[in-house]
């Protein structure tokens, strides 16, 4: 074991006051550097401090700038063509749109209801019929002997005579009809959207996107439709700073 006791490290503020101090030793013996800094005079340090600050400041902004602008173009494009032109166009096609398709349909529908019939019944057959009363015949002709006798006859009840009939019946009757009837069939449906009253909500929508479309329309897609960099003397400094 060291007999020796460990020395104690210096602090912050002594190590910043040893910096600070070797600074001003170097400074004081340099000549060349005090030339182009405080010589003693607020004015010339003061141009020279502030002409270092604005040269380093304008030579940010120009990178940020130029940085900038090479990411616009593809922003603008990603935002109008990518965004805002497929809305618009999207919206627009949904308003053309029709809903197409086939319903089927399988029921059972009962009819109640009265159907009028009328028409004319033809009749010509044989038949018989039966007197339900005594019939007189006056002035009939018997013959007796073959000799004509006139007399009067009376037929009594319930003498059947066979006849023919040779008529048309005229029919003029209501029928009743309750009926219980299987529908099967396929409805083919085609209803356009701008003859529903979802034509509002999408007219609405395009109206909504349609100033930003505008907008970004008219901002130029690369840098050579920027007006400053279409003359000749600046459009090599433009394809330098902008061009890939």
């Amino acid at each position: 074991m060291s007999t020796s006791e460990e020395q104690p490290r210096p602090g912050i503020r002594q190590r910043l006051s040893k910096v600070v101090s070797d600074g001003k030793a170097y400074y004081q013996r340099s000549p060349r550097l005090q030339r182009f800094t405080w010589q003693g005079k607020v004015g010339p340090a003061f141009l020279w401090t502030a002409s270092i600050l604005s040269l380093v400041v304008n030579l940010i902004l120009i990178v940020v700038l130029v940085v900038v602008v090479r990411y616009v173009f593809t922003l603008r494009t990603m935002i109008q063509d990518g965004l805002i032109n497929g809305l618009y166009e999207n919206f627009v096609l949904m308003d053309e749109a029709n809903i197409t398709t086939t319903v089927e349909v399988a029921t059972t529908i009962q009819v109640i209801d009265t159907i009028p019939v009328v028409f004319d019944l033809p009749l010509n057959q044989d038949t018989e019929v039966v007197l339900v009363d005594a019939t007189p015949i006056n002035g009939a002709t018997i013959y007796l002997n073959g000799v004509a006798v006139p007399l009067d006859l009376v037929l009594p009840a319930d003498t059947t005579l066979g006849i023919t009939l040779d008529l048309v019946v005229p029919v003029s009757q209501t029928v009743p009809v309750s009926l219980d009837v299987p529908v099967n069939l396929s409805v083919p449906v085609d209803i356009p959207l701008q003859n529903t009253e979802l034509h509002q909500p999408f007219t609405g929508l395009q109206g909504v996107v349609s100033p930003y479309r505008d907008l970004l329309s008219n901002v130029p897609q690369s840098w050579e439709e920027i007006g400053l960099c279409k003359p000749a003397l600046t459009h090599w400094f433009c394809d330098l700073l902008f061009a890939d």
